[in-house]
């Protein structure tokens, strides 16, 4: 099976692409790139370095390299997202794979990381870059407290709150298209059983 970039030439693969879905981490890496320019000459000489519960408790020179970390991060992530989203994409899934008759060799086919078929690939795909986006919309209010324009350690509660509710609403489309990669390929196994 060949595929490239999100588009499968096999017979049961959706040929839709999945690409379009990196447009919001796209816009939302280009905005937090634009803020982060516009705010950097009203920085103070002082930057956040660390912020624990108790707001900022480390400090730092301003310099491009700490002022952008929540961009770079995010590039980061975002690249990982991809690459592990085109990973998925270009793997062989378990429903194509040749039946072995080695016992051993279908026992590793059975416990592989691979994804059950090409639809289910094609959902981790999609979870890993709608995971992404929502995981970016967390970087908003890091970048908020990177960015002021006064010196303060003051960091309000609720900034916790936005950080941590993207970051878990992330990772829930990733979780339930685990779930159903793992549900059809237990259906698959009792198929084969039967």
């Amino acid at each position: 099976m060949h595929e490239r970039w999100g588009r499968s030439l096999s017979k049961e693969a959706n040929t839709k692409p999945v690409w379009w879905l990196l447009v919001p981490s796209l816009s939302l890496l280009l905005a937090l790139t634009v803020w982060g320019v516009a705010r950097y000459p009203r920085l103070p000489d002082r930057i956040p370095q660390h912020i624990g519960p108790g707001g900022v408790d480390a400090w730092t020179d301003k310099s491009v390299l700490v002022a952008f970390l929540p961009v770079y991060v995010y590039a980061l992530l975002t690249a990982l997202m991809v690459i592990a989203a085109v990973a998925m994409l270009r793997t062989t899934p378990a429903d194509q794979l040749p039946e072995q008759e080695n016992r051993w060799a279908r026992a590793a086919n059975a416990m592989s990381n691979r994804p059950a078929s090409a639809a289910s690939a094609r959902r981790g795909a999609v979870a890993l870059l709608i995971g992404n986006a929502l995981m970016g919309i967390a970087f908003i209010p890091m970048a908020h407290v990177q960015w002021r324009g006064t010196e303060t350690s003051h960091v309000p509660g609720w900034m916790f709150a936005a950080v941590l509710v993207p970051l878990a609403g992330g990772i829930a489309p990733l979780v339930i298209a685990t779930l159903r990669d793992s549900a059809e390929k237990r259906r698959a196994r009792e198929g084969r059983a039967a």
